[in-house]
């Protein structure tokens, strides 16, 4: 066969819905430009909350080297950052995909175009292509099995993730240098016949729905996977209306510690005897290796505060605001010779295997008045599920940094 052989891909004529055309294409394409953006700017916030450069526990993308660049020591104003920015950029991920979905149907042919590289710069479009198309399935794909805590992919999400957003955002960035131009000039003249351009086909079939129409098609699915997924950020009562979000559904359980978890204590495997008054004892270690053990009981008789605080995780839920009660950070730091700025730490878990059963935390979100080590939460002892006999609670931290089942604190530089 011929490669114009109208039955071969590599043909024009292979490709016959009339909705293909370059104001189609550039639509869909201005909302990607919009929205892919801001999704990498969250991304790289995201990445920033973790402090991957404070110590090695918290960073899961070694060798980052420049791609670092951007790091800052995470604030933990306003309380509720970390609940706004990931949650944005899980929801605006999610209802995005019916647009890409859409965005690469419509180019489809190009891919199979003959010949493959007619010029050094036509060669460049199509490298920058491949790059962006599978690099564009890839980071959805990955984002999307991460927030329903399938992890069927190879190695761990979050460094095939990060390394996967670089290549697929320079892709993104050369294509759009390329083609805005083109795409804002298309929008600006569309007509009211059928467009004139490259990805029209010469042999279209009958019409059965508008470009238009299609166009409302694709935004009305982008609106239902909105509104099925914001809850889970937004809380409240819209928490119900997230059917389709990772632990989506009402919140576990009823009473003081009826809200979201990500893993129970069962999964983590924490034994009910070590954790029991007479077994456990927090290890508080610090200025010249100045170390202090506390029963629970000798914890509660310390100094206690309260904080709203709510948790946000990088799957995109967040609770509404709990009432903690606890020691401070800043409080048990002093314990161990810091009685004035307070240093960084590293929280340890009683939990022995899996991500994050250590996480490190910035003097900054040490110093902060609301940061605790909680004991208590909506008036009663935590849950097994919630952290017994002790967890962390940090305003605008990523949840796992909220460290569960503590067993030791080092405070020092890190």
């Amino acid at each position: 066969m011929r490669p114009d052989d109208p039955r071969l891909p590599t043909s024009p004529g292979f490709w016959r819905s009339p909705l293909r055309g370059t104001w189609f294409t550039s639509v869909l394409g201005l909302v990607l430009l919009v929205g892919i953006t801001v999704l990498f700017v969250t991304g790289l916030v995201s990445y920033a909350a973790y402090n991957p450069d404070l110590a090695p526990v918290n960073d899961q993308t070694p060798d980052k080297g420049i791609l670092g660049f951007y790091l800052f020591s995470w604030p933990t104003n306003p309380s509720w950052l970390y609940r706004v920015t990931q949650g944005l950029h899980v929801t605006l991920g999610i209802a995005l995909i019916p647009v890409l979905l859409a965005k690469l149907w419509s180019v489809v042919p190009k891919l199979f175009t003959l010949p493959p590289a007619r010029s050094l710069a036509h060669a460049l479009e199509r490298i920058s292509l491949l790059l962006l198309v599978g690099g564009g399935l890839f980071e959805f794909t990955t984002g999307v099995l991460n927030v329903q805590l399938d992890y069927v992919f190879p190695g761990s999400f979050y460094p095939l993730h990060f390394y996967g957003a670089w290549v697929f955002f320079a892709a993104f960035v050369a294509h759009a240098a390329l083609k805005t131009p083109t795409a804002l000039r298309a929008v600006r003249e569309r007509r009211q016949h059928r467009d004139e351009g490259e990805l029209e086909t010469p042999r279209p079939d009958a019409p059965t729905v508008s470009r238009r129409g299609a166009l409302w098609f694709v935004g009305g699915a982008s609106l239902l996977l909105l509104v099925t997924t914001a809850g889970q950020s937004i809380g409240g009562a819209l928490r119900r209306t997230a059917l389709l979000a990772p632990h989506g559904g009402a919140d576990p359980g009823s009473g003081p510690n009826g809200f979201q978890i990500n893993k129970t204590a069962a999964y983590a495997g924490i034994d009910a005897q070590e954790t029991g008054e007479e077994a456990w004892r927090l290890v508080v270690t610090g200025r010249d290796g100045r170390t202090v053990r506390l029963s629970r009981a000798e914890l509660l008789r310390l100094p206690l505060h309260s904080a709203a605080l709510p948790i946000a995780c990088v799957e995109g839920w967040s609770t509404d605001d709990q009432w903690w009660r606890g020691v401070r950070l800043r409080d048990l730091a002093a314990l161990v010779g810091y009685d004035t700025d307070p240093p960084d730490v590293l929280v340890e878990s009683v939990q022995r295997h899996g991500a994050f059963r250590r996480a490190a935390l910035r003097a900054n979100q040490v110093a902060d008045p609301r940061s605790l080590l909680a004991l208590q939460v909506n008036g009663e002892d935590l849950s097994p599920d919630h952290g017994y006999p002790a967890r962390v609670i940090v305003p605008a931290a990523p949840g796992v940094l909220n460290t569960k089942w503590v067993a030791r604190m080092t405070f020092g530089d890190l």
